[in-house]
């Protein structure tokens, strides 16, 4: 009853500068990620009215030299976005119902003789990247609600407490950040370049 979420939101996608050109120039689409280890599933990502933290994703990424996703030029496409009918995981009741999910993959996992995937740690500092029990839980509920005829989700949402700890004994973490992950591309109303200001107060483009 509550799902659908009312307004316009900004999300941020860090990518390659040539990703930001082709979008803007009409020769390509926003792509899914689709891998096993998704934090919200399968979709369209972006950092929820975070700039700094997409460009700083994106530097990581030409940092790290991954070959499937190849950053020369880290660069952030900003979009607006209405969220619709989304599995917010801020929200209590949803976070039942993506129970719901894991219990459903768990049950089948059981008749089938298939395990688990797990969420596993990447770096040794606590943090849960690779999150394919997560991932594969998610899908597992999109695609049940598919088979229900059920209506779907347009949109996922998650909080995540990621890097060290902002000071010693802090109750937060250099890079906590909320997520977006878009299933329907109609809840992208429109992509915008974003700017930064200047020393004199001035806006300028980044």
């Amino acid at each position: 009853m509550y799902s659908t979420r009312p307004g316009l939101i900004l999300g941020f996608h860090g990518c390659d500068q040539s990703v930001v050109d082709k979008v803007f120039g009409g020769k390509e689409e926003m792509e899914w990620s689709k891998h096993e280890y998704d934090w919200l599933g399968h979709g369209i990502y972006f950092w929820e009215h975070s700039y700094e933290r997409a460009l700083d994703f994106a530097r990581e990424e030409k940092r790290r030299k991954r070959k499937e996703r190849p950053i020369d030029k880290p660069a952030v496409i900003g979009a607006v976005i209405n969220l619709g009918y989304c599995l917010d995981l801020l929200d209590f009741s949803n976070l039942r119902i993506l129970k719901e999910g894991y219990n459903i993959l768990k049950e089948s996992s059981e008749s089938q003789d298939f395990s688990l995937p797990e969420n596993t740690n990447a770096n040794n500092n606590g943090d849960l990247l690779i999150r394919k029990l997560d991932c594969l839980s998610i899908e597992t509920l999109h695609e049940t609600k598919i088979k229900n005829n059920a209506i779907p989700f347009d949109s996922v949402r998650g909080v995540f407490f990621e890097g060290n700890e902002l000071y010693k004994g802090a109750g937060f973490r250099e890079k906590n950040h909320i997520q977006i992950c878009i299933r329907n591309p109609n809840c992208i109303k429109g992509y915008f370049l974003p700017r930064a200001l200047t020393k004199d107060g001035f806006w300028a483009k980044t």
